[in-house]
């Protein structure tokens, strides 16, 4: 979920030697450099710690998670895992073009592609394995990619793993992106995220693909953070753009969190799609999709249909989110989707706070360096559908009660 700045470098990078290269090395020797990293790691406050997600959080509010439309626990998602795993068993037992993909595969892309205006769609393990597939099998080596500044992890990797060359552009500058594809002879293609994970920022989608038109680029949008919460009852960024369904536009998008499942997908052009069936690597090499997995994002995608209001309701509860934090004098980012950021002094303070708010029945996300592509620490709130006024109210006197001061 969170970014990594460009150019794409490890935070923490192995050393250029092995140590222990004399003969007679004790074998402990070969990870000895952990250590220091570890150290540095704590001195800079920026350990990481896995911290079980309880099946019943009880009292705890979670406004940490990406459950948009809070759909993970609706009783239709999750027997629609329940039935897909009965019918189909516990895993895809295999890659999707040997003996992974069955007929919900399919029904599930039928519908994605449908509902969000594509000719269409193919589904993969994760999000991750989706924006890896599409940066590196539409930027031969020929070509140039453009990145944002700002692209999410998943992005920044696929311009690692392309043999095309990547020129980094400033967050959300149109203008950047033409000056950059204008002074390149040859294909190219624009690779963006829509909502911006970290500030809930969204980009310019009608201009970024107006430059690309101009010098015959293609445009890779990351919809994670768009769909089920933007467009007409949650079809996306690209289909409130006015890009569905475009020739010269693919959508990568998760089923992870608006349709509070697990898996991600491509969408895009019919030839698009066939083309990476047979050359994105994360399709070809990959175990497919769970059953259980598919059968939920399945139903949770029939569920916003039937109740497109529930897009509206995400956004609703983002923005009195901000109204509420910024009229405490937090400083809050105004949200464009259903992230909301307020923004905190230091990583340290950043950890603090966050683990604050959890001691008083609140969980909210925690960005730091160096997952952050600017350097600043935040708190991270997601806006959920099913959040009541109350629950609202409740959560900003928490996170005000505990800012750092």
């Amino acid at each position: 979920m969170s970014t990594n700045r460009h150019p794409v470098t490890s935070a923490s990078t192995a050393p250029s030697h092995a140590p222990g290269g004399a003969s007679g090395a004790e074998p402990g020797a070969a990870f000895g450099w952990l250590d220091e990293q570890a150290r540095l790691r704590a001195d800079a406050g920026l350990v990481r710690i896995l911290r079980p997600r309880p099946a019943d959080a009880g009292a705890l509010l979670d406004l940490a998670g990406n459950d948009y439309l809070g759909l993970t626990r609706h009783p239709e998602v999750t027997e629609g895992a329940a039935a897909a795993a009965r019918r189909w068993g516990g895993g895809a037992t295999g890659s999707r073009l040997v003996t992974g993909s069955t007929e919900l595969h399919a029904e599930l892309e039928r519908e994605l592609a449908e509902f969000c205006g594509f000719e269409a769609a193919l589904v993969f393990s994760s999000g991750y394995a989706a924006n890896l597939a599409a940066v590196t099998a539409l930027a031969p080596g020929d070509s140039l990619i453009v990145s944002d500044a700002g692209n999410h992890a998943s992005l920044i990797d696929g311009c690692r793993l392309a043999r095309a060359a990547t020129q980094v552009v400033p967050h959300a500058d149109p203008e950047a992106v033409r000056k950059t594809l204008g002074a390149h002879d040859g294909p190219a293609v624009l690779v963006s995220d829509s909502v911006f994970s970290v500030d809930g920022d969204m980009a310019p989608l009608a201009e970024l693909a107006a430059a690309c038109r101009e010098s015959g680029a293609g445009l890779i949008i990351d919809d994670a953070h768009g769909l089920g919460v933007l467009g007409d009852g949650g079809r996306g960024a690209p289909y409130a753009a006015g890009l569905a369904g475009a020739p010269d536009t693919v959508v990568t998008l998760t089923l992870s969190k608006s349709l509070g499942s697990q898996g991600g997908a491509v969408l895009g052009p019919a030839r698009v799609i066939e083309h990476l069936v047979n050359a994105a690597r994360t399709f070809i090499f990959d175990t497919g999709l769970a059953p259980a997995a598919a059968g939920a994002a399945l139903a949770a995608l029939r569920l916003l249909r039937r109740e497109p209001e529930r897009a509206a309701r995400a956004r609703e509860v983002a923005a009195e989110l901000h109204r509420r934090l910024t009229a405490e004098g937090l400083c809050a980012v105004r949200p464009d989707a259903a992230v909301v950021s307020v923004r905190a002094p230091s990583p340290e303070q950043a950890v603090r706070w966050a683990a604050d708010c959890r001691a008083d029945g609140l969980a909210v996300g925690c960005f730091r360096p160096p997952s952050v592509p600017d350097g600043i620490s935040r708190l991270r709130l997601t806006a959920r559908a099913d959040l009541t006024d109350e629950q609202i109210a409740g959560a900003v006197r928490v996170i005000s009660r505990r800012a750092p001061r």
